[in-house]
């Protein structure tokens, strides 16, 4: 069954900001996450960006220049760390201490719309808290935009930043407290569309535009393939099992914004009468996470979009290894090819019965049998660039990431591409139909395919 969505209405949320006292006559202006807008002025990535820290080289903290590949940069009590305790895509991140910062030292002409920036912990110091300026006079005065954000997290998470500055513009990153931080991946889309790179603008687009996999319906008749549509993803719930099929969601920086995580886990109150509905203390002691397919980081524009991936339909019994190590960094991944200017279509989900979680042997099942024990987590997903009309831009060439873990505390001795695997196997191991909605004639070229591209 193909079901028609329609188009998400705008909407405009305005961050609440944090005063901080720094240099150069500051002042604090919010940024704004925007969502479901297909704007008339079309926006694209910087040529050259993201900057991922590659090139160059700079091992000491005093403030020095290095060259970049986007321009020259100022780091002041920051240099480019390339340790095994550096968060990092690649081999280099920035590292910065104490009250450090980097700064650009050129102008980007055509204003910006949207930063954003990965970070993460640096080995195991204390979380710190850092901000984002911008400058439209090469660096006189500079303005703060969005919210200061805590980085707590030893994975790199990415970090969104909307605002609307038209013209010149440079970027400044300023550690504000707290232990060191590493910094990766800065990608910035400018405000017209004249900045050199695609023209285009993100969106948030029909999460389950390429298709529906297992045929669901909201027919109640149909309780172990149950749609379930919702604004941040699309669901095929299984009764009998407890949890969803699959999850189905789109992933651009329309999606992103700076909401805190909400750890909010509720029971899905728009399951129907009769359906089980499982609660987060059905996990207690089980020895598996309540793991999340579409992530809580994949929806953080808004507190409300952060919340919906946390109801108990969004939940599956995971390997804490498995969920935190191995899957999480491939989440993360995603994200990474988000913030280089792409948009992504992701399904996931389990299949098989019997894991091993924090406890040893194999479980079956949870909750007194209510909720099944996956042997393996999939996920499948669809990578293009920023653009309009997706289902008839994929191509044979469209690259298609396709995992298949088992659900063990064993899986991460494996990084995450060791279990690339083909569509067509997990369509061999679930019976699902992936990418219904591509023409017949591309599927079987991008399904028989087992990703080989980079993993950073």
């Amino acid at each position: 069954m193909k079901k028609i969505f329609s188009v998400i209405t705008a909407i405009a949320i305005t961050l609440a900001l944090t005063n901080c006292n720094k240099q150069n006559s500051v002042t604090q202006t919010p940024a704004t996450t925007t969502a479901n807008i297909h704007h008339s002025t079309a926006r694209a990535v910087y040529t050259g960006f993201p900057e991922t820290f590659e090139t160059g080289s700079k091992s000491a903290y005093a403030d020095a220049t290095v060259t970049l590949s986007t321009g020259v940069w100022d780091l002041n009590d920051a240099l480019l760390g390339a340790t095994t305790s550096d968060r990092k895509n690649g081999s280099k991140s920035v590292r910065i201490e104490n009250t450090g910062m980097i700064t650009m030292q050129f102008d980007e002409t055509a204003g910006a719309y949207q930063v954003s920036v990965a970070h993460g912990v640096y080995g195991s110091d204390a979380s710190s808290t850092w901000g984002l300026w911008y400058s439209t006079n090469s660096g006189s005065t500079w303005t703060q935009t969005g919210s200061n954000i805590t980085t707590s997290s030893t994975a790199l998470s990415t970090a969104t930043f909307t605002m609307s500055v038209t013209g010149n513009v440079r970027f400044q990153l300023r550690k504000l407290s707290g232990g060191r931080l590493n910094i990766d991946d800065f990608s910035i889309i400018d405000n017209s569309g004249t900045g050199g790179g695609s023209d285009t603008t993100p969106t948030r687009d029909n999460n389950m535009a390429m298709g529906n996999p297992s045929g669901a319906t909201t027919s109640t008749s149909t309780p172990d393939n149950y749609l379930m549509d919702k604004v941040q993803y699309t669901l095929s719930y299984n009764n009998s099992k407890g949890m969803a099929n699959w999850v189905s969601w789109h992933l651009s920086a329309a999606w992103k914004g700076s909401a805190s995580r909400c750890d909010c886990f509720t029971s899905d109150a728009t399951l129907p009468s009769g359906f089980f509905r499982a609660t987060t203390s059905m996990y207690t002691n089980t020895g598996f996470d309540r793991g999340h397919l579409c992530p809580s980081e994949d929806r953080d524009a808004s507190d409300t979009d952060n919340a919906k991936t946390f109801l108990m339909t969004n939940m599956t019994p995971q390997a804490p290894h498995m969920n935190e190590i191995t899957w999480e960094a491939f989440e993360a991944y995603c994200r990474t090819l988000m913030s280089a200017g792409n948009e992504l279509y992701i399904i996931a989900g389990g299949y098989g019965t019997g894991g091993s979680g924090s406890l040893g042997g194999t479980t079956n099942s949870i909750a007194s049998g209510s909720i099944n024990v996956p042997s393996h987590f999939w996920k499948i997903a669809v990578i293009l660039p920023v653009g309009s009309n997706d289902v008839s831009r994929v191509t044979t060439t469209t690259r298609v990431i396709a995992i298949d873990m088992p659900n063990t505390q064993a899986v991460n001795a494996n990084t995450w591409d060791y279990y690339r695997t083909s569509v067509d196997a997990i369509e061999t191991a679930t019976g699902y139909d992936f990418l219904s909605n591509v023409p017949t004639s591309i599927q079987s070229v991008i399904e028989a395919a087992v990703d080989a591209g980079p993993t950073h």
